[in-house]
């Protein structure tokens, strides 16, 4: 049992020290994709969050019903490889629709 604990002890720092680098590592980017794919992409998932550049990234929606209560789904463009402002589906904001900037 202390040999399992000890195990435990040692691998928990490994992992949180290894957990930011890794998660970004396998986010997808849309700057890595055609502007048909990043569409697609939020299209059959529903909702995924997605690289735009180096330490950016958001969550896009593929319509109204991905967003939380109280925010609306408004157009959103990402760069991607083929296109410098593709629209790939909606972000959700707490701005109304009807408010304009």
């Amino acid at each position: 049992m202390r040999i399992l604990f000890a195990g435990l002890a040692f691998l928990a720092p490994v992992c949180l020290c290894a957990g930011p680098a890794a998660v970004a590592q396998l986010r997808p980017s849309t700057t890595n994709m055609a502007c048909k794919a990043a569409a697609a992409l939020i299209n059959r998932q529903g909702a995924a969050v997605l690289a735009t550049g180096k330490d950016l990234y958001d969550r896009y929606v593929r319509s109204q019903a991905f967003c939380p209560t109280g925010t609306f789904a408004r157009p959103a463009f990402a760069p991607t490889r083929d296109n410098p402002q593709c629209m790939i589906g909606y972000y959700c904001s707490y701005a109304s629709p009807l408010f304009r900037f």
